[in-house]
């Protein structure tokens, strides 16, 4: 059955993450959630606790506050940067196993900058996260919990919520084909507006159109193409065509007759 590691750091949103460690627990069962507070069992030796939990689980989740690359360790140095610091261990275990690993995002954190991280922990960088927001951790948990039961079926197979998480998903596939309908419908009216107004360009999507042409039309740059153009009264008729480039005139004299003489 796949197992899930809450990864944190301490002194660095330890409430956040056991918040998290909790919902999780509550939703797949406590034994499928290793969160080292509640896991270790008392007295047991937690170094080798925690390197064989990391070992085989499936997931690991990487809670990161602000304060996570720059907290102190004993030398007085970021935590961060001791190989043997167990944050770092244990996402570098997690990586190495090429297992799912998810960065939380807490509050205001910003985006993880590879240049903050050991060399080998710079693929966290490169991991989709999700932010964790505690005004609306609800929301924020069901979503970490319905990715994790679609990407691990085994346990999505013990998600209490399961129905829950199918009418979010039902929900959230009507909003988005609601909004692609309502996208059309915009594309289909600025269409007809168009046409109505005579000439435009239909989003660069279906070229350019001409509503009822009188005479020489230009339709914007490039090689543009004016179609045949007669102009008259009763003396003769002129023919113009053409395009950007040049252009052919052509003067068509009337016969003229001896009435015309007299008028």
């Amino acid at each position: 059955m796949s197992d899930v590691f809450i990864n944190y750091r301490t002194g660095d949103e330890e409430s956040a993450a056991t918040l998290i460690a909790r919902e999780l627990a509550r939703r797949f069962g406590r034994e499928h959630i290793f969160f080292a507070s509640n896991s270790i069992e008392l007295g047991h030796r937690f170094p080798a606790e925690l390197d064989g939990a990391a070992e085989k689980c499936d997931a690991l989740i990487a809670v990161i506050g602000p304060r996570w690359a720059n907290v102190l360790g004993p030398d007085g140095r970021p935590a961060i940067e001791a190989e043997q610091d167990w944050t770092r261990r244990e996402i570098r275990t997690a990586l190495d196993r090429g297992i799912l690993v998810i960065p939380m995002l807490i509050g205001k954190t910003t985006r993880i900058d590879r240049l903050v991280l050991p060399e080998d922990l710079r693929e966290l960088a490169d991991c989709q996260y999700k932010r964790f927001d505690h005004r609306n951790s609800d929301a924020d948990l069901a979503v970490l919990g319905d990715a994790l039961a679609r990407q691990l079926p085994e346990l999505g197979e013990v998600d209490c919520d399961a129905s829950a998480a199918r009418d979010r998903a039902k929900t959230k596939s009507r909003k988005g084909s609601a909004e692609d309908a309502g996208q059309t419908r915009m594309r289909t009216r600025d269409v007809e507006q168009r046409v109505r107004g005579g000439i435009g360009n239909l989003n660069g999507d279906l070229g350019t159109f001409v509503n009822e042409p009188q005479g020489p039309v230009n339709t914007g740059p490039g090689h543009q193409y004016n179609a045949p153009h007669f102009e008259g009264d009763n003396t003769g008729v002129q023919f113009t065509s053409g395009d950007n480039n040049s252009t052919v005139r052509q003067r068509f004299e009337r016969e003229r007759r001896p009435s015309d003489d007299r008028r």
